[in-house]
């Protein structure tokens, strides 16, 4: 199936995909170069993969927005791929020569997050012995992408809004107004309406950002892109490692039931632990983090989980530890805030979950680890270790063994 050629029309060739906060020193826009048409893929769009309806009219609506200079506000669950709709806007916009500097607003603390977006003059507080570039600085001539906007203190999100309306800011301990010269994409894993009733984004702002919106369908909405996701992801992980991996049916059919609360980032995680796990082809019993079939969905929304009748306790607790860490993007002691308990308990209970998923990936006949044994080895070899960003093997804490109920007491 080929992408509408509707999607490319009027864009241009994308630059060499460049990582979060990367600088392109010397860099011209892209309308100072020759226009050439981007080929075509016939299983996605720029950086992004899948041939869903849904994913379509994101292509489209791409195709539209990139080469002009509009704020674009893509909504979103957490690792549906809300980064990679704006680095392709980015490479198909005139600003493409540019840089793409990543903020996620939700990790920087209250009171650091106007000098990291605005920069500092030398002397302005202390401790600030040199001038130093904010974000926007370092993006000027290109694209900035602030990720979970409405993760921002209001105060901030108030100074955001009146330079985004002005197009020039002043630096922290300054008072010499410097052009804004970015094209600002925002997004955030909530409904706009709701965090703008919970008073978690300013209206104004929201209005502001929704130039020109992008909803990113969830995972579990998208498919047969499910599938191909799943092929693209061993793919990957084949040309890595000079391998020729494949999954099985009953793998492709386990991996089409699931839900995926985590999106396209749970997928990615889950395939790349069952390829260390596996021989020489992915099936059913490498797929050890997915829960059982009575397990979790997330509903539309994206901020509620629904368990079937008869799910049992031990299940809904450890569904909704996980859910609530995706949501909170892997940070551990804030989704020890959110769940109530102390963060040495959920370390417990992760590594409990941990210890739950080596017992079931043990080596089964001819099923071994990721590598054969050595000849004159005494024991087997270790497991590797997890990708970076699973939550599913963190160390826990020496110390309190305490249970969740009697943290919530």
């Amino acid at each position: 199936m080929m992408i509408p050629t509707e999607c490319l029309e009027d864009t241009l060739t994308a630059a060499p995909q460049q990582k979060s906060g990367q600088q392109v020193t010397g860099g011209r826009r892209a309308s100072e170069h020759p226009q050439r048409e981007r080929p075509q893929r016939p299983d996605g769009f720029g950086l992004l993969f899948g041939i869903s309806p849904r994913m379509l009219e994101v292509y489209r609506m791409i195709g539209k927005v990139a080469p002009t200079d509009a704020t674009v506000f893509v909504v979103g669950e957490s690792g549906s791929g809300k980064e990679l709709v704006a680095h392709t806007i980015h490479h198909f916009s005139s600003r493409a020569g540019g840089p793409f500097v990543a903020v996620n607003c939700g990790a920087i603390p209250a009171n650091l997050i106007e000098a990291e977006l605005f920069g500092y003059e030398k002397g302005a507080f202390t401790g600030a012995l040199r001038a130093h570039k904010g974000f926007f600085e370092r993006a000027a001539g290109g694209t900035l992408f602030l990720d979970e906007i409405a993760e921002m203190a209001p105060d901030m999100q108030v100074r955001l809004l009146r330079v985004l309306d002005a197009g020039c800011f002043t630096r922290v301990g300054g008072d010499v107004e410097i052009p804004c010269d970015v094209r600002v994409v925002a997004a955030t894993n909530r409904s706009p309406a709701v965090a703008v009733d919970d008073n978690h984004l300013r209206e104004d702002l929201m209005y502001r950002l929704a130039v020109f919106p992008i909803e990113l369908p969830p995972l579990r909405e998208r498919g047969d892109d499910i599938a191909l996701l799943a092929r693209h992801f061993v793919e990957e992980l084949n040309d890595k490692a000079g391998a020729a991996f494949g999954l099985t049916p009953a793998a492709l059919d386990k991996i089409r039931a699931h839900a995926w609360p985590g999106n396209v980032r749970e997928l990615k995680n889950c395939l790349h632990r069952a390829y260390i796990l596996a021989e020489d082809h992915i099936d059913v019993e490498h797929l050890v983090t997915l829960p059982r079939q009575n397990g979790a969905a997330r509903a539309p929304g994206g901020n509620c989980l629904s368990f079937a009748i008869g799910t049992s306790l031990e299940d809904m607790e450890r569904e909704t530890i996980f859910a609530t860490l995706d949501h909170c993007g892997g940070n551990k002691r804030r989704t020890a805030e959110m769940l109530g308990v102390s963060l040495k308990t959920l370390y417990n209970r992760l590594t409990e979950y941990a210890a739950e998923a080596r017992q079931s990936a043990a080596p089964a006949p001819n099923v071994i680890a990721a590598s054969a044994e050595p000849a004159g080895s005494s024991g087997p070899t270790a497991l590797p270790a997890a990708p970076a960003g699973s939550a599913a093997l963190p160390a826990a804490p020496a110390g309190s063994t305490k249970t969740m109920e009697s943290d919530r007491a």
